[in-house]
């Protein structure tokens, strides 16, 4: 799996937990959905580290906990 990949996953992961759209995490963290749509679509091949961030003050979890999955364990180069 890739970066971009494991990371559309757990945004999907945390959207459908809260059960909020992928258009209201935007909005709450700030982060513009067109963003968002270039990590799901594969345009964004490595997000970066402040995007992730925001989303993650958006959805109320911390770094750690984001990337706390063995979605992340065995990326593709």
């Amino acid at each position: 799996m890739k970066l971009y990949e494991a990371v559309g996953r757990r945004i999907l992961y945390y959207c459908k937990e809260r059960n909020i759209t992928v258009n209201k995490l935007c909005t709450m963290s700030g982060i513009i959905q067109s963003t968002v749509n270039s990590i799901f679509s594969g345009r964004s091949k490595n997000p970066k580290l402040e995007t992730i961030n925001c989303l993650c003050q958006g959805l109320g979890i911390t770094l750690k906990e984001f990337f706390d999955s063995e979605l992340f364990e065995n990326l593709d180069d």
